[in-house]
């Protein structure tokens, strides 16, 4: 094999399944075919596995989130109209239709002819699940009611997986407590579509969670802490000209622990949110385990997967630094990514104190996260700013 020079493979698995035409690409003009959506002519500026072209909810035409979807995203015009005739709002319409201007990829037997719409939804799922984006929009099957099945759901994609279980769970933790979060403190976390992809750019990069800057909002909290810039209280405000800007570049852990006296930080407000809804004691203990851990990889204090097995090629006796892994090298590498994930061989500097420990449900917190949104009062702006100037979060 070869030692890349990147640490995240969102790229690389983009293009594995990028099945656009020539002329999808915009690099040559085709021949229609009219077995293929837009009859394989129509520009996608994107493969089918990349971050979100555009937003489901817009708020109105002139509003913030509506102007922060800023770049090109084709729809399917047959599917726009429909969804619009029946009654689904534009915006949440236009990201549906976007799933269309491309084809299936897989067809299962007995799946076909054989499904009715009216009481399943196969076919749309089936079209829906090859298009891979960083975040995606489940709605409920036609079966669900109001009291059983699952409702609408949002699935968060983008995360790499770990070595261990320990780490898949303090980033699947930490990204659940930040839903909670958003929710119960009505943050605004919007950014231009434009941002998003820029930032997707940048995390690919060598060493990116450690040394690279990505937009993020620095203006979050409603009016009952920010005061009373209606840019920074509502999503479907005006954008506005004046004033300070409501996003702007940030290491990563200027973005988990805050920045200066206006950003409180993602692990701040982590903590200020379990402390309202009264987490008990061992709960937390567990729980801030994996907030301290991704505040640590944040800071760079503990290496991420990629640079973890970066460094153990280049420290092997065999790797002649030449780029070019050896059997011998990834067999070493795949022997001792499976001992830590197991727990059989301790890696401190990945792990800090952390001890990987078979996984169990005996003694789950049986207790819901609550996602109601908060009051704004004074109790509220006073518990955030106490969690925004705790030390080790303020700066």
């Amino acid at each position: 094999g070869a030692l890349a020079d990147t640490d995240a493979r969102w790229d690389v698995v983009a293009a594995s399944v990028d099945d656009r035409t020539a002329a999808e690409r915009g690099e040559a003009d085709g021949e229609r075919d009219a077995r293929l959506a837009g009859d394989g002519v129509t520009f996608l500026p994107r493969s089918r596995y990349s971050s979100i072209a555009r937003y489901s909810f817009e708020c109105e035409e002139e509003a913030q989130v509506s102007q922060f979807c800023d770049l090109e995203a084709p729809v399917d015009a047959a599917a726009l109209e429909t969804l619009v005739a029946a009654g689904v709002d534009p915006a949440l319409a236009r990201h549906v239709a976007g799933l269309f201007v491309r084809d299936p990829l897989v067809i299962f037997q007995g799946l076909v002819e054989e499904v009715d719409d009216a009481v399943a939804s196969d076919h749309f799922d089936n079209l829906q699940s090859t298009n891979w984006n960083t975040v995606r929009l489940k709605p409920p099957p036609p079966t669900a009611t109001d009291s059983e099945g699952p409702g609408w759901r949002t699935e968060f994609r983008p995360m790499e997986v770990q070595l261990t279980d320990f780490e898949n769970a303090a980033f699947a933790v930490f990204a659940v407590l930040v839903t909670r979060v958003i929710l119960a403190f009505d943050l605004n976390l919007y950014l231009p579509v434009s941002r998003i992809d820029a930032n997707m750019r940048r995390a690919v990069r060598r060493d990116a969670a450690r040394s690279a800057k990505f937009y993020f909002r620095s203006q979050v909290a409603p009016d009952s802490v920010q005061g009373d810039d209606p840019r920074f209280d509502a999503c479907c405000a005006p954008p506005g000209d004046d004033g300070p800007p409501v996003f702007e570049e940030m290491t990563c852990a200027e973005i988990i622990d805050g920045k200066g006296d206006y950003f409180p930080g993602l692990a701040p407000l982590v903590y200020a949110y379990l402390e309202h809804i009264g987490c008990d004691r061992d709960s937390l203990e567990v729980i801030s385990a994996y907030v301290e851990h991704v505040r640590a990889r944040a800071r760079g204090d503990r290496p991420t997967a990629a640079t973890w097995i970066r460094d153990f090629v280049a420290a092997h006796p065999d790797y002649e630094r030449d780029g070019a892994v050896s059997e011998r090298v990834a067999r070493d590498l795949a022997v001792a990514a499976h001992e830590i994930g197991l727990g059989l061989r301790p890696a401190p500097d990945l792990l800090g104190d952390n001890l990987v420990r078979p996984i169990s449900s005996d003694s789950a917190w049986d207790v819901r996260l609550s996602g109601v949104k908060l009051p704004k009062n004074p109790e509220l702006s006073t518990l955030l700013h106490r969690y925004s100037q705790r030390p080790p979060f303020h700066h």
